[in-house]
């Protein structure tokens, strides 16, 4: 079971750091997944950290911008977002990679928990 927490409502220019509970069993082993859904949007693919070798993925609109780690010691992952835009708002998601390779594939993510709001005012 995974629980993201951290959103909120920031002023653009702005930061939050989301974390990523996962509680049950371990997921050190496996890609972890940040996605998010804009209203009216589908869910898209934002960030992910590798459980195998520390590697990050990043999608364009948030490269430089956030940044995707995980402390495995913790069971928890996290998502530094820098410089928020208002195109940032939306509903950010966690999961873990269970299916394929491609990362940024959103049917290859599993045990998605409940997302944590956050919105980006301009």
């Amino acid at each position: 079971q995974l629980q993201a927490c951290g959103g909120g409502l920031v002023q653009a220019g702005g930061s939050l750091r989301l974390s990523c509970a996962a509680s049950g069993r371990t997921f050190s082993s496996y890609t972890m997944g940040w996605f998010r859904q804009a209203p009216g949007k589908e869910r898209e693919f934002v960030a992910a950290t590798s459980g195998t070798d520390d590697k990050t993925y990043y999608a364009d609109s948030v490269k430089g911008r956030f940044t995707a780690s995980r402390d495995n010691a913790q069971n928890t992952a996290y998502l530094q977002m820098n410089s928020l835009k208002s195109e940032d708002t939306g509903v950010y998601f966690c999961a873990v990679r269970r299916y394929g390779y491609a990362y940024w594939i959103r049917d290859n993510y599993d045990n998605w928990g409940q997302g944590t709001l956050v919105t980006v005012s301009s």
